[in-house]
């Protein structure tokens, strides 16, 4: 199978067949053997008997995933992406936004140029300044964390996997927005973009709140992290704790040896308990102590973790 169309949907009952119908014209017309998987992520309208009749006229087609309740895009991305059979994934959005025109385009620069993701880049939006001004800091944020300089919308839906990308990655809580950079920790480091046509939202309304802009730096602050010290957390841990003991226990030392001094010159002097420097001194070395031991237990629950040896090997002989 040349493609498999991705599509995480929530309430989105009135452009489902829309959207459909263009996908179809659009594989048609390039012959591509090709599955759309829909992934109904706990719609409260009749999305899903809207997928129930597409699947039934196309069954060949048109697959199906329905959740339960609402669980968000990452869910909805990983279930599909474990479903996928194309040699080439294709996600995009399920209001209209995404232009399905540019799928031959995106499945010829991972066949052809190489790439194993292409991630699209919406230039030219038609979303309120809400929307795109706290959009542009986000991406110039993930562009310098990730160091994936190339790319201007880590966080279009509209992208394009090698099968192999997303076979060997998992997204999971609100990791979608940083599938590049979850592509680039596993080794996959060809990663391009393309300039993509967006759309005005045609049915429904935007899913994009407040919430989701504080949420996705904080999931950068921990993907950062994870993919640097996920497997080793005393590196980190380990070197600010011992760093703070030691300044803590230099600190309380500097303190007692002014006294002693004090005392030997028959200089007035006053209780080591009496200083405020004492006690900052303490404090350090118990923070310190802490941090140590924190990096100590993560360590060995990194050493537990049934992951802790999954490397990437790309080919063997």
């Amino acid at each position: 199978m040349d493609i498999s169309i991705v599509i995480p949907l929530y309430n989105e009952e009135e452009s489902l067949p829309e959207l459909f119908g263009w996908i179809k014209e659009v594989m048609e017309k390039n012959n591509f053997t090709y599955e759309v998987l829909f992934v109904n992520d706990g719609s409260t309208d009749s999305s899903w008997a809207v997928i129930e009749k597409l699947a039934a006229q196309w069954p060949d087609v048109v697959k199906g995933i329905k959740f339960r309740r609402n669980y968000g895009k990452s869910p909805a991305l990983y279930c599909g992406f474990r479903r996928a059979e194309g040699d080439v994934v294709i996600t995009m959005d399920a209001d209209l936004q995404d232009s399905p025109d540019e799928i031959p385009g995106l499945y010829r620069m991972i066949t052809q140029e190489g790439y194993d993701l292409v991630s699209g880049w919406k230039q030219k939006r038609y979303d309120p300044l809400s929307k795109t001004i706290p959009t542009k800091l986000f991406n110039a944020t993930a562009r310098k964390v990730s160091g994936i300089h190339n790319l201007h919308d880590f966080n279009c839906g509209l992208k394009a996997y090698r099968k192999e990308v997303v076979k060997n990655i998992e997204v999971y809580g609100e990791m979608h927005r940083y599938i590049p950079f979850l592509a680039k920790n596993a080794g996959f480091n060809k990663i391009g973009e393309k300039v993509v046509h967006h759309q005005a939202r045609k049915y429904g309304k935007t899913k994009f709140g407040l919430n989701r802009f504080i949420n996705g730096y904080l999931d950068l602050l921990t993907l950062w992290f994870l993919s640097i010290f996920g497997v080793k957390p005393m590196h980190i841990f380990g070197f600010f704790g011992s760093l703070m003991f030691v300044l803590g226990f230099i600190s309380a030392l500097i303190v007692g040896v002014s006294k002693l001094w004090a005392m030997a010159h028959g200089m007035p002097y006053r209780l080591v308990t009496d200083s405020p420097y004492f006690f900052l001194a303490l404090t350090l070395m118990i923070i310190g102590t802490q941090f140590f031991l924190t990096g100590f237990l993560g360590d060995m629950i990194a050493r537990q973790s049934e992951n802790r040896n999954n490397y990437q090997i790309e080919k063997e002989i």
